[in-house]
């Protein structure tokens, strides 16, 4: 899909540079997918606390029943 976008040319040279990106394109994928990788992260943060822990649950004997 072809899109346009007014972006910062250096800022984009500068990813590229560091990244080790040879086309914006490739950049800006990049960019997106770390973005929405972090708010995924987030999300899963935000459950902490909100699940049931059970303090009898053995782990090491359900490793040993497969």
């Amino acid at each position: 899909m072809a899109t346009n976008l007014a972006l910062d040319e250096k800022l984009l040279e500068e990813a590229k540079r560091i990244g080790g990106h040879k086309t914006k394109r490739e950049a800006v994928n990049r960019a997106l997918a770390e973005y929405v990788d972090g708010i995924k992260r987030r999300r899963l943060l935000d459950l902490f606390g909100e699940c049931d822990w059970d303090p009898d649950y053995d782990y090491k004997s359900e490793r040993k029943k497969r």
